[in-house]
């Protein structure tokens, strides 16, 4: 009990301490705050938008925020806007502007809202958030209200039949917007008052009556603002109206982003934790008890001093092979090289939680996570380097220089081709996703001006060292091998049978985050993740370990490259799993859309096989070192 007291108490800090980003800011009452608009964003197309690419109100000279690399490649555009915003001032039915429109501009608008995009605005670096009541039920079957954050606004909504003064299949735009921010003041600590909150209640409300006037007097609900349809000349001049809310809260700025960051669903979390460890615990049993007893039995067989030469002519098993189970596999450079890789994407998926877990990647601080997952895997190509020319020298290989090439631009060569290519096809949508062409040259600087010099001296540092010694020799001539193996042994078997317990410790967990990238939902317990992840490296060695055992056993030593390939099955169905996701929770009809998150998914899946089968094949080296070490051979 005390351990899993102790386990939620490193998961509470680690889920909810972060470290801002920012300074505060202390407003005196009547000051400026300045509101920025981001881009436009729809879980149905997943393609960004400028705020500006729609006729909205704009200010005479917009402005854009520079950017780090992170949101440049997420396709954030912050710029500014003509709402103001005084600090403790409320506003009532406050004018934007007032604009007529042509039909082109509305069926702009037309289009966007049956695209279901969303409106992103920023206030002293907040988020506007819409709040929803999310009903929960417990066991007694008593029912509480849990209030959730959505990031944005909906730019507008569709007419349905059965909903009051809207007419089916009709656009209507969320012209009046209600801004409630929170503030919080403490005279002790500082001066003035801090914002810890913004929240936004989006409105349709036309104002056709008022056409001839400067305003409307007074922003009460007639009738929705339509954008298609048959319209009038007064309903083609939309006003765009905003009231101000201030609020004081007892919220402290530090613990601002905590609403935000809530972890909805917590006993799903919980439970992925739980399914995780019992797999754990079920492989580490097993082991314990089959495993490890019949290697004792295989130990205490195989080193009796009394067995006749006889006798020992008969054995079985793993140590009639044991002069060619180090024999070094086919396409030993292309193995060298992903296993290389895989340490570089180990290194950098470890550092990057660690960092999220201690706080540096909040989300005040925005791109940062994007930032450092670019950063830490430009600088984790050392060990690329190392671990690639370690491996490549152990199998006795000569070239090393090519190996190392071929290291530095295998896989992010592949990365930057698809991404290039599907950044082509956001180019041609002429989203804000499509990153320009100096973002794409920078990329190349940190790929050849760091990452490849790093590979280098990494490989450098390796061939300075002894080759690694085998703990038994390799035969000259190959030994043939049996042809009758249990079917569970075939490799595609095999690896269908490894995949599935490493990719069922991650699955729930993978839900939430395949939400917060497809559905744009805040995700931040890093914590959890972190314990998942541990959970799946325990997972992935056991189940090849046990497997690999297997296989010797029956007297087939090509465990090289299965090991990673049984390593890495559980990227297979996480591929497979995205392609249910897409039909059964994504409503993307769009051929561009569908691509690009195909796309991003085959990278996703090629990232996790890559790393999960770099951890297979470590795990298989050392258990399979450790067995023939213990033996004595003749």
């Amino acid at each position: 009990m005390q351990v899993f007291t102790c386990l939620a108490l490193v998961l509470s800090v680690a889920t909810a301490f972060y470290l801002p980003g920012v300074s505060p800011h202390d407003y005196k009452e009547g000051e400026l705050v300045e509101m920025k608009v981001n881009k436009l964003d729809s879980i149905q197309t997943q393609l960004p938008y400028d705020y500006y690419s729609l006729p909205f109100c704009k200010p005479s000279e917009v402005t854009e925020a520079s950017e780090n690399l992170g949101e440049i490649l997420a396709g954030d555009m912050i710029e500014n806007s003509n709402y103001k915003l005084m600090m403790k001032k409320d506003e009532t039915c406050k004018l934007l502007c007032k604009k007529t429109y042509t039909n082109e501009d509305l069926a702009l608008f037309e289009e966007k809202i049956k695209q279901e995009y969303s409106v992103n605005w920023i206030v002293d670096n907040m988020p506007a958030a819409t709040t929803y009541l999310l009903m929960t039920e417990d066991g007694d079957n008593e029912k509480t209200e849990e209030v959730v954050y959505q990031k944005g606004f909906f730019l507008g909504f569709v007419g349905q039949a059965e909903e009051a003064n809207t007419k089916q299949g009709v656009a209507y735009i969320n012209n009046h917007v209600k801004l409630m921010l929170s503030y919080h003041e403490d005279p002790k600590a500082f001066s003035g008052a801090r914002i810890v909150g913004f929240q936004v209640e989006a409105y349709s409300h036309s104002y056709a009556n008022y056409v001839g006037e400067a305003k409307p007097p007074q922003c009460v609900f007639s009738s929705h603002q339509p954008v298609s349809g048959e319209l009038s000349e007064a309903e083609k001049t939309i006003f765009f109206t905003y009231d101000v809310i201030w609020l004081p809260s007892a919220i402290r700025w530090a613990s601002r982003w905590d609403l935000y960051l809530k972890m909805t669903n917590s006993e799903i979390h919980w439970f992925s934790i739980l399914n995780s460890i019992m797999i754990v615990l079920f492989l580490t049993g097993t082991i314990a008890m089959i495993l490890i007893r019949t290697l004792n039995k295989d130990f205490a067989r195989y080193n009796d001093l009394e067995l006749t030469d006889e006798e020992r002519a008969e054995e079985t098993g793993w140590k009639l092979i044991h002069s060619e189970v180090f024999r070094p596999p086919a396409y030993g450079s292309m193995f060298a090289v992903l296993v290389g890789t895989g340490c570089q994407i180990l290194a950098m998926v470890f550092m990057t939680l660690l960092f999220a877990c201690l706080g540096f990647l909040s989300p005040a601080n925005r791109g940062g996570l994007m930032t450092a997952f670019l950063l830490l895997f430009v600088f984790a190509g050392m060990l690329a380097g190392y671990f690639s020319t370690r491996v490549y020298k152990m199998f006795n290989l000569l070239n090393w220089r090519r190996n190392t090439l071929v290291t530095s631009l295998f896989f992010p060569g592949i990365v930057f081709a698809i991404f290039f290519l599907l950044n082509l096809v956001v180019w041609g949508e002429h989203s804000s996703g499509a990153v320009p062409f100096g973002t794409l040259v920078a990329l190349l600087v940190l790929w050849f001006g760091i990452s490849v010099p790093l590979v280098y001296f990494g490989s450098f540092c390796a061939m300075k060292r002894d080759a690694i010694e085998f703990p038994v020799r390799v035969n000259n001539i190959p030994r043939l091998m049996p042809t009758v193996r249990p079917f569970y042994n075939h490799p595609v078997v095999a690896t269908a049978i490894a995949g599935v317990l490493p990719f069922g410790a991650v699955s729930i967990e993978l839900f939430f985050i395949m939400s917060s990238v497809w559905m744009h939902q805040f995700y931040y317990v890093f914590g959890i993740l972190a314990i998942v992840f541990v959970i799946l490296i325990i997972t992935v060695a056991e189940v090849c370990v046990m497997l690999i055992y297997s296989q010797l056993c029956y007297e087939d030593y090509h465990w090289w490259w299965r090991s990673f390939i049984m390593g890495s099955g559980s990227a297979l169905y996480l591929f497979g799993y995205s392609v249910l996701y897409f039909f059964t929770k994504l409503e993307i009809s769009k051929f561009t859309s569908s691509l690009l998150f195909f796309g991003y998914m085959f990278l996703a899946s090629f990232t996790f096989w890559i790393m999960t089968g770099t951890i297979g094949y470590f795990a298989c080296y050392f258990f399979i070192r450790k067995i023939y070490g213990s033996i004595k051979i003749d």
